[in-house]
């Protein structure tokens, strides 16, 4: 397909087509004229549809799939473009990927999930410190209660003694 006789006018109905008016209705086959005909044995025509139709369904096809190979190429071309763009202006796929990254890691920390998160994980250690200081002390206090009382003074003495003894 020559690229300069494409129509890529994406209004178009001819569009990615090679424009080509030399087509007549001779090349269209008539009813029950040949064995590749519509309607034989091989390729039923389905149920109300006539082969006319059917050739025209089959012309269609053909353009759609014409112009979907068109557009690949177009898209191919500039996504070549794009990549060519892209290396001289010194952006390497790592540095795209930093850039996504950085991006989407400003998009979580900007949406409300996140800061929700945030803040109830905040919350959350505030409280789980204070606990731990309020057990802490309790603690402290048990064991300098614990250390005043005249149990934990007579095992002191005792071991005191022990160790004089020794």
């Amino acid at each position: 397909m020559d690229p300069a006789s494409q129509d890529i006018n994406l209004n178009s109905p001819n569009k990615g087509l090679v424009v080509d008016h030399s087509d007549s209705l001779s090349d269209v086959p008539v009813e029950g004229a040949a064995e590749g005909a519509v309607g034989n044995a091989a390729n039923p025509l389905p149920p109300g549809l006539t082969e006319e139709e059917a050739e025209e369904l089959r012309t269609e096809l053909t353009k759609v799939e014409e112009e979907i190979n068109t557009l690949r190429q177009v898209l191919s071309a500039k996504e070549r473009h794009a990549t060519e763009l892209k290396r001289k202006l010194g952006l390497s796929p790592l540095t795209e990927l930093k850039q996504n990254l950085t991006k989407s890691w400003q998009d979580v920390q900007t949406s409300n999930a996140y800061k929700k998160t945030q803040e109830t994980l905040s919350q959350a250690g505030q409280k789980t410190s204070a606990a731990l200081t309020t057990v802490g002390t309790v603690i402290s206090k048990r064991l300098g209660d614990m250390r005043n009382s005249a149990t934990f003074k007579s095992f002191e003495d005792k071991v005191g003694n022990l160790k004089v003894g020794l």
